[in-house]
């Protein structure tokens, strides 16, 4: 069995990885980046997803020897140009304080009406070889930002955006039917094909 790498070590996006590569019948092992505590994380110095994503798949491949995955995902909101973007995890300061950054960005768009509260959530998928071969990938959720929170079953800015031709927010959706439309499953399900060609 082909070892795969995860390059997160988030246990969310690894359980949520395992249950989309299954439903597509690889039969790869997919450990996450914890496997390998000596390997540091790496800085996502790109200025888009997409280089983001291959900068943290090639680091782990080259460093692991084996085939490497990654994932860059964010928040783009038209009224603000597509911002927050590449910083959304940090987007009130602080890495990863989801509170802070959802309420930020809730008091940015305070006065905004619903018709300008169109927003997408991107993702690029990046896999790298550890020869230095690459692909990447990009899927997208279009939805419209709720002007408070609602759900608790997912991160992020999950409990804002409340996807096209949905009543409900990311947050309110079982995970099974968020992999299904989501940005992060389309993309992903998009890199299959590669994975399968060229990680065995």
């Amino acid at each position: 069995m082909t070892r795969l790498i995860l390059a997160t070590r988030n246990a969310g996006k690894i359980t949520e990885l395992r249950a989309i590569l299954a439903d597509a019948g690889l039969p790869h092992e997919l450990v996450g980046a914890d496997a390998y505590p000596e390997v540091p994380d790496v800085k996502e110095t790109g200025v888009t997803f997409a280089e983001n994503a291959l900068l943290k798949a090639h680091a782990l491949a080259q460093a692991t020897g084996h085939p490497a995955i990654a994932d860059d995902s964010g928040l783009c909101v038209d009224v603000l140009g597509g911002a927050p973007g590449i910083f959304s995890a940090r987007w009130a300061g602080r890495h990863g304080d989801d509170q802070a950054n959802l309420d930020l960005l809730l008091a940015q768009l305070g006065d905004i009406s619903d018709p300008h509260r169109a927003a997408h959530f991107a993702c690029a998928a990046a896999l790298a070889l550890p020869d230095g071969t690459e692909r990447v990938v990009e899927g997208q959720l279009r939805g419209t930002l709720r002007t408070a929170p609602a759900g608790a079953n997912g991160f992020g800015y999950d409990p804002i955006l409340q996807p096209d031709g949905h009543d409900r927010t990311c947050a309110e959706i079982s995970p099974r039917e968020k992999n299904e439309i989501s940005h992060r499953g389309k993309a992903f399900r998009a890199l299959i094909p590669a994975i399968a060609e060229l990680a065995g």
